[in-house]
């Protein structure tokens, strides 16, 4: 689930409880599933778009091949080795900040 409001009313609560069978994973704020998406579109990009096609059965082959065996994006980090990262980044942006100012 992304982190939107939905998850979060009380018909929805009420719906998780009565199946405890479900577990629920939330995608970070800033990390929506349209991430997901922006990254199938990068791929497309890096791997067909930029080369020079004479005609769109050369796209179309492409995605076909691709759909053949698909590979969900999946995260490779956990929330915690997440978090800790921008603790890392805070604390060497603010030493860096405090060094600049004295």
């Amino acid at each position: 689930m992304d982190n939107s409001a939905t998850h979060k009313i009380a018909v929805t609560k009420t719906w998780l409880v009565r199946r405890p069978h479900w577990h629920v994973y939330f995608t970070p704020t800033s990390a929506s599933w349209f991430n997901q998406v922006e990254r199938w579109f990068a791929e497309l990009t890096c791997r067909q778009l930029q080369r020079v096609h004479r005609f769109t059965t050369d796209l179309v082959a492409f995605m076909d091949a691709h759909n053949e065996n698909p590979k969900p994006y999946r995260w490779v980090k956990s929330a915690d080795q997440i978090l800790a990262s921008i603790k890392r980044f805070y604390h060497k942006t603010m030493n860096r900040t405090s060094d600049s100012d004295d």
